[in-house]
């Protein structure tokens, strides 16, 4: 009877190939590396990645990463790049190959045309004595003894070494230029990655809803303050200043406890100090002030003005919770 299969156990075996293959990448990277970053850095027209097979899919998240960070890229196949789409690199262009023999034809083909036009490449093998890395500017070695496939076919180690890669590339270069949060931003302006780093405070609060009593208010004063506006909360001020803030929760506390009503004050259910930002700070900054501090409502201010309030509600209904 057949021995039934150990699932998990072939999962750590395969796991553990990859990460002892990444742990052998780390250990042989070399000044080559350094060289590529400021190639990449320096480098007038676009980086070109391309290959065959399931390093082709490789290629293209290179593309993606790269593109994604500010440095402008495209992916070429290498079959299609022999039969007219080498037409599509420029001068000031910089190709990566990625292949882990470095002799299929297409890519010896591509390697050897790219030699003779004179253009510069970076082959990415673990054959540094394929044709390709021998007719390379340079070459990253992604050293592979094997793959976690059990017939050492299925590309597995070998594409997860190219991927590392390709991300250790991308972060360099972006470190090495110095690319921020805000040109990651311009980038992305879709989806909750894009909210979070481009939508302010000021986006989300509405300025014709800022309530606010006075230190004197009475308790009726103050309710129909927090009902109106909708916020669960009012600013007390004292003119122009904001010297607390009254929440519903205090509103329930204070009836537990206060057996007159009519004669409480606003100045008696405020907190004070409370909680404020400014309306041109991001509101993933809010958010994560409002969870540190555990609390749901913020005092929004500008130049020093109470401008409104921001309410959890605000970040969850803009998609950033």
């Amino acid at each position: 009877m057949k021995k039934p299969l150990n699932l998990r156990e072939i999962a750590h075996r395969v796991l553990q190939i990859e990460i002892d293959a990444l742990e052998n990448l780390q250990n042989t990277l070399d000044h080559h590396f350094e060289e590529v970053i400021e190639m990449i850095t320096h480098l007038k027209g676009r980086v070109v990645v391309s290959g065959v097979g399931k390093s082709a899919l490789i290629a293209q998240k290179w593309v993606a990463s790269f593109n994604s960070t500010g440095t402008p890229a495209l992916f070429m196949h290498a079959a299609d790049a022999v039969h007219g789409d080498l037409g599509m690199i420029q001068k000031g262009d910089l190709v990566f190959i990625l292949s882990k023999s470095g002799n299929s034809e297409e890519i010896k083909t591509l390697a050897l045309h790219l030699k003779n036009l004179e253009l510069p490449f970076i082959a990415v093998t673990a054959n540094s004595d394929s044709i390709v890395s021998k007719s390379a500017t340079l070459t990253l070695l992604t050293p592979v003894e094997k793959e976690a496939c059990p017939h050492d076919l299925a590309p597995t180690a070998s594409t997860t070494l190219q991927l590392a890669l390709g991300d250790a590339l991308m972060v360099a270069t972006l470190e090495s230029k110095g690319f921020g949060a805000e040109q990651f931003a311009q980038f992305h302006p879709g989806g909750s990655l894009g909210k979070k780093l481009t939508l302010k405070v000021k986006d989300l609060i509405n300025p014709e809803l800022i309530p606010r009593v006075q230190p004197s208010s009475t308790l009726k004063e103050v309710i129909v303050e927090i009902s109106k506006n909708l916020l669960g909360c009012t600013a007390v001020c004292a003119g122009e200043k904001v010297v607390g803030m009254i929440t519903d929760g205090d509103l329930r506390r204070m009836l537990e406890r206060s057996p007159d009503f009519n004669t409480v004050k606003a100045s008696e259910l405020m907190s004070l100090s409370p909680k404020s930002i400014h309306s041109d700070r991001l509101a993933s900054e809010a958010l994560q002030l409002m969870n540190s501090n555990e609390i749901t409502q913020l005092i929004v201010i500008d130049n020093n003005e109470y401008v409104g309030i921001l309410h959890l509600h605000n970040l969850i209904q803009a998609g950033l919770v």
